[in-house]
């Protein structure tokens, strides 16, 4: 009989422990929560806030394309301004004295005023060359923006992979733990009696 009351004692400690460790667990897995949720309103406030600064990134990138552009604008006019204030000063100074020596000496494909269109389509495709040059960097800015916004989207995916890979390891860490815990159970279960 005392062995009888011996075991049921036991067991009655071990209902005991077992609660208290389930309580235990709960309590541990309760504040585990707690703490995942408030990390995890924490990132949404702070992503929230990050949303806010987009219509200032939006502007900012808007505002550098006008100046980008408009700079170019002026530049390009601001050039083909001097140039033609030079051609004509050159035209109005020498083209009568060169033209005259021109004729005497040389056929009229090198007269200054051929020369001076010529140079002026010169100038006029170093213009349009320096827009087209701001198009393509404005361009590669953009590609670059999309580079990288495919980089964020591939990232999200993959942190989104490896969370499930650790939350499967861990439910098979669990699933394995209890499989050995019942084996256990019923092995020293088994020798006791």
């Amino acid at each position: 009989m005392s062995t009888s009351k011996e075991q049921r004692r036991r067991q009655e400690e071990e209902e005991q422990l077992t609660a208290q460790e389930r309580l235990h667990q709960r309590e541990q897995q309760q504040s585990i929560n707690k703490a995942l949720d408030e990390t995890k309103d924490n990132i949404r406030k702070t992503t929230d806030e990050a949303r806010k600064d987009i219509p200032r990134y939006t502007q900012a990138v808007n505002e550098y394309q006008e100046e980008t552009i408009q700079a170019s604008r002026q530049m390009a006019d601001n050039y083909l301004e001097s140039q033609r204030e030079i051609i004509n000063s050159m035209q109005s100074a020498l083209l009568p004295q060169i033209e005259a020596a021109n004729r005497v000496v040389t056929s009229n494909w090198t007269s200054p005023r051929h020369v001076t269109e010529h140079y002026a389509r010169l100038v006029s495709a170093f213009a349009d060359n320096t827009i087209a040059v701001t198009k393509l960097v404005n361009n590669a800015v953009f590609a670059n923006l999309e580079a990288f916004k495919t980089s964020v989207q591939t990232a999200r995916d993959n942190v989104k992979e490896f969370s499930r890979i650790g939350v499967n390891s861990a439910k098979t860490f669990e699933q394995v733990a209890r499989e050995t815990t019942t084996t256990a159970t019923t092995t020293a279960t088994t020798v006791s009696s």
